[in-house]
């Protein structure tokens, strides 16, 4: 059964114009999102915003994903995006390290170690991660849940491989968050796009990092933001930087983070338990109409349903007003809060 809690949230806060079910491209904002990002940009439209925009509103929603991450706000840095923070773990490993991946892992965890140049990769398939460490392996970086195919790793087993040989382990929860239970601290670093299952704008993007792992990332791209306190490190070279995680923090895109604060609060609000009952549901029920219709889907408990085979089949469904999409040919389907039973019995009835 559809969870009341998402249903309450969805009819308040979303008003799709189609069957949107392609969260994994990107998430819609919710209507108390959009009013702030509007209204910042009318203060700044009419010089009402001193500085642009308030920290505050960053504070917030860095306040918002530690509750999802599990983590104190101390241990998450914001800035713009994936890669510029995988960039800087990438940075932090000595020449010859060896960078172990899942093969067909998106490329924003990969490229940032396979372009150094001078690192050794090695890459496994999925479900044979955990087995492919070994004592060379100095970081494990992976997604809790697969872009291409919603496929969701097994982590407990990679987060023991990795402390029984000794290497950091880097998580991706782009595809997770929002909808996934993530434990972010029993990772080294964890990097999170927010505009997918985190519903934020564009331009939000978070990095954890234990106390014990910071020390190893190097302050590649310091600026007057790390500081920690706003505008106390605006002229000269910084004397020093915050010794949280805010140290690695980037100057924020201010419209975005005055959005993401509230989108944060909406997902606090729904209650973790209740969301990831509500889209594994609707993903179980797609899965199993799916199967009646004589259609293979990959198999797992996630909110993304994969089906080989199918991927030519997503610009029809688009023409339909069906919003999904087709990586590496397989037609991908998202459930997210905004969903329902009926959006999954359309996409059936369209497939049938």
């Amino acid at each position: 059964m559809t969870n009341l809690a998402p249903v309450r949230a969805a009819a308040v806060e979303f008003a799709p114009e189609v069957t949107y079910l392609n969260t994994s491209s990107w998430g819609l904002l919710p209507r108390r999102t959009i009013a702030a990002v509007k209204a910042l940009a009318d203060e700044n439209a009419a010089g009402r915003r001193v500085g642009a925009g308030s920290f505050d509103a960053v504070e917030a929603a860095r306040a918002g994903f530690a509750r999802i991450a599990g983590v104190h706000p101390d241990r998450v840095a914001t800035g713009g995006s994936v890669t510029v923070h995988v960039g800087l773990i990438a940075a932090s490993l000595p020449p010859g390290a060896e960078v172990l991946c899942p093969e067909g892992e998106f490329s924003s965890v990969v490229s940032p170690f396979a372009l150094r140049g001078d690192l050794r990769m090695r890459y496994a398939p999925l479900a044979d991660l955990a087995g492919a460490v070994r004592p060379s392996t100095a970081l494990v970086a992976f997604s809790a849940v697969q872009s291409a195919d919603g496929r969701v790793a097994d982590l407990a087993a990679v987060r023991a491989a990795a402390a029984a040989h000794g290497a950091r382990t880097l998580l991706d929860g782009t595809q997770a968050a929002g909808w996934f239970p993530l434990d972010a601290g029993a990772y080294d670093y964890t990097v999170t796009g927010g505009f997918k299952f985190l519903l934020c704008p564009r331009g939000t993007s978070f990095l954890t990092v234990t106390e014990e792992a910071q020390g190893t990332l190097p302050h590649l791209f310091a600026g007057w933001v790390s500081a920690g306190a706003p505008w106390a490190g605006n002229y000269g070279p910084l004397e020093r930087v915050a010794p949280t995680a805010r140290g690695f923090d980037e100057p924020p895109a201010f419209l975005s983070y005055h959005g993401a604060e509230h989108s944060l609060d909406l997902l606090a609000e729904v209650g973790a338990e209740a969301l990831y009952a509500h889209a594994t549901g609707l993903a179980a029920r797609l899965r199993a109409g799916l199967g009646e219709l004589g259609h293979e889907t990959v198999p797992g408990e996630s909110a993304i349903v994969s089906v080989p085979g199918l991927g030519h089949r997503q610009p029809e469904l688009a023409k339909a007003q069906i919003a999904v999409s087709a990586p590496v040919g397989k037609l991908r389907i998202s459930c997210h809060l905004y969903n329902t039973e009926a959006d999954v019995d359309r996409v059936l009835e369209f497939l049938g």
